[in-house]
Formats: structure tokens, sequence, C-alpha cells
């Protein structure tokens, strides 16, 4: 099949309201971290794509956005995987640590806790089984070598099992709109309903042929970038023919090479999933931690107690985030409130020198300052404490703290 480029993206749009009904209740369903932003590399990973592409009917790509807004899927079970590869430099194991920010048990911290749990999915490949009744009933398994992961929103109940542990998280959903909304992305289908939201004039989407996918017959749709400077190379989105499903989500960067992030499942079944499948009941002689413990009783800003005035400074900052640029080139950025920019030499000692080495530095009118690379996300640290963050080159970066000056 040849590729086809819609000429008229209006239906984008229309992909909010069917996204409004599918919004599951809780906060931790079936979720997956990618920097914030968030989300198995190697293009077609042959264990997720089979080999032939399907003969389907034509189809523009404003017909297969429409496709996917229009699609109801609230029941499915399945197998997922996922790898992302940001090309986070190598801090010998340090990087691991930060990522996952867990505490250990005494410290206020549960091994179950999902918040921590699920940082893990921001690197490397993973397997998960998913299973989801309607909005009010999910499942989420993250196998590991000896041990499995388990995180199950049942009714107004998320519980949260790490059996190498034996330790239990019990959180409560709070079913308003607020909570529903910072539900991180997790499966194909919110990985694909995010880089939808970008889809405007800015943006280059068209149909290139066909895949199979888990069994399944499946188109693939393909969105660009039309702005240089963005490190988007390409999201492809493999659709399913039958229900408009998302399938499979790759992002490859524009500096080549494997995904950055590539989600895909290796089984699926839009089969009703036996009730049975989201019950849950603390082992016994688990150490159940209720969800308010973690923060020992203590209400609190958001911030430790006694922090230091850099931090209440970043926290002012972020109070301040502002976005500069418009589509694919957008740059968040905010002031720290800090002066000097990075620690460096004596002052910096080995911390900072360590810091600085993992950095470039720049300049431009906006003065000097630090750069810090990903494959994907790109940070500047200026000398006066400014912030500069977007998927965009370096140069991008440079420019926009030259326009914010």
């Amino acid at each position: 099949m040849a590729p086809y480029e819609s000429d008229d993206m209006t239906t984008a749009g229309e992909v909010d309201e069917p996204r409004s009904r599918r919004r599951r209740a809780a906060r931790y369903v079936v979720p997956v971290t990618v920097m914030g932003v968030a989300a198995a590399t190697i293009g077609l990973v042959p264990a997720i794509a089979d080999s032939g592409d399907p003969d389907l009917p034509e189809i523009t790509a404003a017909q297969l956005i429409e496709k996917i807004a229009q699609s109801d899927v609230e029941r499915l079970s399945g197998t997922v995987k996922i790898t992302t590869d940001l090309g986070l430099p190598d801090l010998g194991g340090l990087e691991s640590s930060l990522a996952s920010g867990a505490t250990e048990p005494g410290e206020g911290g549960s091994s179950a806790d999902p918040s921590a749990k699920l940082t893990e999915l921001a690197s490397g490949t993973h397997t998960l089984r998913v299973a989801t009744d309607g909005p009010d009933r999910q499942k989420l398994s993250l196998l590991e070598n000896a041990a499995e992961y388990s995180l199950i929103h049942n009714g107004k109940d998320v519980w949260g099992y790490d059996s190498a542990s034996n330790a239990v998280y019990h959180g409560t959903v709070d079913e308003s709109a607020g909570d529903r909304e910072r539900q991180p992305p997790a499966t194909p289908q919110d990985f694909a309903e995010e880089a939808l939201k970008a889809v405007d004039d800015t943006t280059s989407v068209t149909v290139d042929g066909t895949a199979r996918v888990a069994g399944r017959d499946a188109y693939k749709l393909v969105v660009k970038p039309r702005q240089s400077g963005s490190t988007v190379g390409a999201i492809s989105i493999a659709v399913d023919h039958k229900t408009g499903m998302p399938l499979k989500f790759t992002l490859t960067p524009a500096s080549g090479g494997a995904a950055v992030v590539d989600v895909g499942f290796t089984k699926v079944s839009f089969d009703r999933p036996a009730e049975s499948t989201f019950d849950f009941t603390p082992p016994k002689g688990a150490e159940v931690t209720e969800d308010g413990e973690l923060d020992h009783g203590r209400e609190h800003s958001g911030k430790p107690e006694n922090a230091p005035k850099s931090q209440e400074d970043l926290a002012k900052g972020l109070d301040g985030l502002k976005m500069l640029g418009e589509g694919w080139n957008s740059v968040a950025t905010f002031d720290t409130g800090g002066k000097g920019g990075l620690p460096t030499g004596e002052a910096g000692g080995d911390l900072g020198g360590f810091l600085g080495s993992l950095g470039d530095q720049v300049k431009g009118e906006f003065g000097t300052g630090t750069v810090f690379s990903t494959r994907l996300v790109n940070a500047l640290i200026t000398e006066d404490g400014k912030v500069y963050v977007g998927a965009v080159t370096k140069d991008a970066l440079v420019k926009a703290a030259d326009a914010g000056k």
C-alpha cells in the first residue's frame, strides 16, 4: 500500500471526546514513565511484528485518526513488551537508583509502592501482563527474573504487591477528574493518544502500509515533525484494523539508530477477563503499607522539611514554568532562583566536576550554560539559574534561551 497523507487533519481534535470517555479511574493503572514524558526498542521487534503485510482496504491518515478516536475497547488482556533507550549516561548504577526513587523499608518507603516501582520501566526492556475490564478494573504485572510485581485496581481499591519482598501497598482511588488526569501513559493506546495531541500544521501524518502485530492486521500511521530542530524523527503507530485500537507505538529519534521508546502487544485478546483476575488479598505474613503511611502522617508542602534554600527556590521556579515556541519545537523554561549555574572547580568539588563532565558548555546572547543531552530530551542550565528543557536539539535550546533573554 502506498503512503497516504491527509489533506484535512481537522479530525485530530475529535480524539479528545472519546479519550475522555475512556479515562481510567486509577492514577496508577497500567502506567509507564517516559521522562515524565514517557515511552521497546528497535522498530518492529520480531517478537511483536509478524511476517507478511496484510492486504487491507486503503485508508487516509484523517480516516485512520478518526478510527482511533472512535475506538471503544474497554475489555482486553495480553502481554506487552516495552523497551526504553533514552541514551542516559552510565553513572555506574546510580542512574537506576535515581530512577526508581525507592527507599529502604523502615525509611518510610515500600517496595510495593507503584510510584517508585514502575519508574523501573523508564529504561531497559520489560515484559508486562495487562488486563482491563472497563474503567473500574485493571491489572498490570511486571515480570522479573525470579519475581513478579502486580498492580491491581478494583473499584476504589488500588493494590501493589511485590512478591520478592512480600510487601503490599494499598491505596484508594479518588474518582475526581483530577486524579484521572494524573494517570501516566502505559499501553500503546495511551502513548498514541498523547502523540496525536501534537497533530497540527507543524506535523506530517501519513499511512505507511500495513503490518501484522500480535497476530492481528493493522495499519501503520506515521507522525513526523515538519519543523527542523526537533529530536523526534518519527512516531509509528500500528492501528488494529477491526477495533481501531493502537497495538504498537514506536518513537525513533532524528539522530537515527534504535528506537527511544517502543511498546507493543505480543499477545492480545479482546474477550472479557475473568472476574477473579482483579481479586487480591494480601498474602499471609505480608507487610501492608497504606498510602498515607508513606508520608509518616506528616503534612508537607511537596518538598522535604528543612530543605536547602536551593530546593525552595527550585519549587518556586517550577510555579513559574513557561512555554516558548510552538509545535514540536516547544521548550519549557523556569527559573531556579540560583545564580552561577552548576557548581564547578573547587567550589563544586568532585560532584561539580562529575556533573560538568556530563554536559556540553555553550554560549549565546543569554550568556553561558551547560547542556545535558539524551537521545530525546535535552536540558540547558544557564549561569543565571534558568533551565530550558525540550525534545529539541542543543542549538534549538540556545536559540530559545537567547529569545527568552
